[in-house]
């Protein structure tokens, strides 16, 4: 009986040991996103400073600001289910290591070209990190939670965005080297990171054996003909709310510089803050206190909440009150979370179970398409036209845009023809939850 008693209780120990091992390596890779989303937003209070320092425009500082979609795009199309093939944690580590060495050449940089090549190799790592840390904490979580992984890991980005760029406008404006101490702070925290998945992130893929002729491919971009309504419609919304993140990832700044007459990273940190912080914590309220509401009403509500946004702040910018800016840059953090966790929600229910990663690598294509072209575009358009009336212009269209999705989601969720036809073909609920 003594014997029974204590191999139960050295299973139950086990047991015990090997959950507080998961949810460490959860919560390493969860922490994973939020330092690789803030190494992407610490160049944002930096970029007025390189723009005075090295006197190129609007267009050239936005282009820069764009080359991090394009590393996410390449990581995309060429990495998206490498971990699968050769593993979760070489790839986790691999990522890292590449977006330290982006690190060094922002410190090195003498010229704009060292940006451009920064920002590339930034966007390359966390391309590939963000796509594998998805599927490592749906592995790695004690439960088996898919839901409550995918809500980690979409608080943790708009979180990191948040924290890295307030924490790197404080260390420019009040640091002893503007331009190098953001980068030697992440440089330090990443290698801490390397080190922590080193230790407590075991490998969750069984792997076959290799073909390095397979290791990386192209990934083809197809949605499935069943599924492209609902896609129209979630890809719409994604192209909103990543349309405005990057606007202001990328002239957040001189947007700051307009307002104040005077540039301060801190305070462009702080927009940033106004903005990803919320739409974090509004992405966290909802699904603990809404949760049940289907994600038609959810990315209407975020439609809603951006058009409002953008509205105050051009009244911000036209009334040259930074308080009113401030107040409109939070509405906006809502708009974007909710219509990014909306829109995700809506796209990864209806694809096809065996089609579903195609179909998000598409996804976010045109999600990281609309974070770099209509940056790019303001930035040209502001160095005719003035970057307050590109800013209104903008505003505009993106009003346009965000009122018919929220009207097109609110039609859809409330159209029962809509469930009949989805279950005739055997397909997906347009109304379930995710």
């Amino acid at each position: 009986m003594a014997t029974d008693n204590r191999s139960t209780t050295d299973a139950t120990g086990g047991g015990g040991r090997r959950e507080r091992r998961s949810t460490r390596a959860f919560w390493t890779v969860a922490a994973g996103v939020g330092v690789v989303l803030a190494a992407n937003s610490t160049p944002t209070p930096l970029y007025v400073n390189y723009q005075e320092r090295w006197g190129f425009s609007a267009t050239t500082l936005t282009a820069v600001f764009a080359m991090y979609a394009v590393g996410v795009l390449v990581a995309l199309l060429l990495v998206g289910g490498l971990s699968d093939r050769v593993g979760r944690r070489p790839v986790l580590l691999g990522s890292i290591c590449l977006l330290i060495a982006s690190y060094v050449l922002f410190l090195a940089a003498g010229s704009v070209g060292w940006l451009y090549v920064a920002r590339a190799v930034q966007g390359l790592a966390t391309g590939v990190f963000t796509g594998v840390a998805s599927a490592a904490l749906v592995d790695l979580h004690p439960r088996g939670d898919h839901r409550t992984a995918g809500l980690v890991n979409s608080t943790a980005m708009p979180c990191g965005l948040a924290v890295g760029a307030t924490v790197s406008g404080t260390l420019a404006q009040w640091g002893p080297s503007p331009l190098r101490t953001p980068f030697l702070a992440l440089a330090g925290l990443s290698l801490a990171l390397l080190v922590a998945i080193v230790c407590w992130v075991p490998e969750t893929v069984r792997l076959s054996p290799r073909r390095w002729s397979r290791v990386l491919r192209l990934q083809p971009l197809r949605v499935p003909a069943e599924t492209r309504r609902e896609f129209l419609i979630a890809g719409t919304g994604v192209a909103v709310a990543w349309a405005v993140g990057g606007l202001y990832l990328g002239l957040g700044g001189s947007l700051v510089k307009e307002l104040l007459h005077g540039s301060n990273p801190f305070i462009s940190g702080l927009v940033i803050l106004s903005m990803q912080g919320v739409a974090a914590l509004a992405q966290l309220t909802w699904t603990l206190r809404w949760g049940a509401v289907s994600d038609g009403i959810t990315s209407a509500f975020g439609c809603t909440a951006l058009l409002l946004g953008m509205l105050t702040v051009s009244g911000a910018l036209l009334a040259d009150s930074p308080a009113l800016f401030f107040t409109g840059s939070a509405m906006t953090g809502v708009g974007f979370g909710l219509t990014f966790m909306g829109s995700t929600r809506r796209i990864t229910q209806a694809a096809p179970v065996a089609r579903r990663g195609e179909t998000l690598a598409a996804f976010f294509v045109v999600a990281y398409l609309a974070f770099s072209l209509p940056a790019i575009l303001a930035g040209f358009l502001s160095t005719r036209f003035g970057l307050t009336h590109t800013f209104y212009a903008f505003a505009t269209l993106t009003a346009l845009l965000a009122t018919l999705t929220a009207l097109r989601s609110i039609h859809l969720a409330r159209s029962p023809h809509r469930l009949s036809e989805a279950a005739a073909r055997g397909g997906p609920n347009p109304r379930a939850r995710v």
